[in-house]
């Protein structure tokens, strides 16, 4: 487009990289139904065997495998501002396999006022991928180890990054001191270690492409560094979101996990790389308006999916002592019953402590006058 060959970008290179991250989307997102249907198909059939035994699993393993191979590789061709938000087109594809593959229907009265928002949400972030993608960053440098250095060491960087340390460490001594476990600090955290993760993927997908290349690039330690932090940064980060995954329900954190996490992107992406120093006030706006209407689509999409039951409080009675307890916490199904009585026929094998119930079972006094022989009257007398 506005960014030749002579600057260390083109038009191709872009394009390349914009396909590679919509084609491993779409893969993933493929992958991740066919292995649900694997597990679907399992617990309907009774199947002994496990889920990794399965040909299906194993083929949707593969697809995953390379569905993040082309994203991976994709940070290497185009910015990462534009690659960021790419992630809904996961979110679009899975919503719509969920209707057709995995077969996610219901009846036809309820159908247009159970998925009329998640129309709406596919149709709202196609139009929104269309203008980020349009008006997004044309220009990318061709990240050597030279290139990587000199932007750690900038003070803009720099800057940034102790901002985000100290962010952090803040968000981090509340969730683990305070115990905050809202969500939206749990992604917090998971979004700021995802800014690391991506600007260190895309620093060792570029250098790795151009060892391919023919100009090496491994043997600087830069690339250790990278490689180090990129790892150590995913394993955190699945970290915080199986914590957030036990807590509350996932499309609820698809949603603003893909919002938190692509803002923080794309800042890093115009902090670390400088992808909009060459973009003009119009185009970075109309950029901006695009991955609105991006993340509006996707809070559509995930709010009419179906949620997961809830865990119900119930009543048990321990036989032992006739004291009766209230079950308030865990996230599992109520147990069957087990051969003791309780309410509900449920017993307690939650593996929660259960709470006692504030009821006085203590039997009344009856005013009753002591057993005493005096007081009967004589035997009579028989002939």
């Amino acid at each position: 487009m506005r960014y030749n060959k002579d600057d260390g970008g083109s038009y191709t290179d872009n394009l390349i990289g914009t396909l590679l991250a919509i084609f491993g989307n779409v893969l993933v997102s493929i992958a991740l139904s066919i292995q649900k249907y694997s597990h679907v198909t399992l617990a309907g059939t009774k199947d002994p065997r496990a889920f990794y035994r399965t040909k299906t699993w194993w083929c949707g393993f593969v697809l995953t495998s390379l569905g993040e191979v082309a994203n991976f590789v994709s940070y290497a061709f185009a910015p990462l501002a534009l690659v960021a938000p790419l992630n809904a087109v996961s979110v679009l594809t899975s919503s719509i396999l969920g209707l057709i593959f995995l077969r996610e229907k219901s009846k036809p009265k309820d159908f247009a006022r159970r998925y009329g928002l998640s129309f709406l949400g596919c149709i709202v972030t196609t139009g929104g991928t269309y203008l980020f993608v349009a008006f997004g960053p044309n220009s990318h440098e061709k990240l050597k180890a030279e290139n990587i250095v000199s932007h750690i060491v900038g003070w803009p960087v720099l800057l940034y990054l102790l901002l985000e340390i100290i962010m952090f460490c803040l968000l981090l001594y509340f969730y683990k001191q305070r115990s905050a476990n809202h969500l939206v600090i749990i992604l917090l955290l998971v979004a700021l270690l995802g800014s690391v993760t991506v600007i260190t993927v895309k620093a060792v997908s570029g250098m790795l492409v151009l060892t391919i290349e023919g100009n090496m690039q491994l043997d600087y330690p830069i690339f250790s560094v990278m490689f180090v932090c990129m790892v150590a940064s995913v394993v955190f980060q699945a970290r915080f979101l199986s914590q957030a995954c036990k807590l509350y329900d996932s499309c609820l954190i698809a949603s603003v996990n893909y919002i938190l996490s692509t803002t923080f992107a794309v800042i890093a992406g115009a902090v670390f790389y400088l992808e909009f120093r060459k973009e003009d006030a119009l185009h970075i706006c109309l950029f901006l308006l695009g991955s609105a209407v991006c993340f509006l689509g996707v809070f559509l999409i995930t709010k009419n999916r179906k949620r997961t039951k809830t865990f119900e409080p119930y009543v048990t009675l321990n036989m032992s002592n006739g004291v009766p307890t209230i079950h308030d916490k865990g996230l599992v199904v109520q147990p069957d019953f087990n051969g003791s009585f309780s309410y509900g026929a449920l017993v307690n094998n939650d593996g929660v402590a259960p709470a006692n119930l504030p009821v006085n079972l203590e039997k009344p006094t009856v005013n009753s006058r002591p057993v005493n022989a005096s007081n009967w009257p004589p035997d009579l007398k028989t002939d």
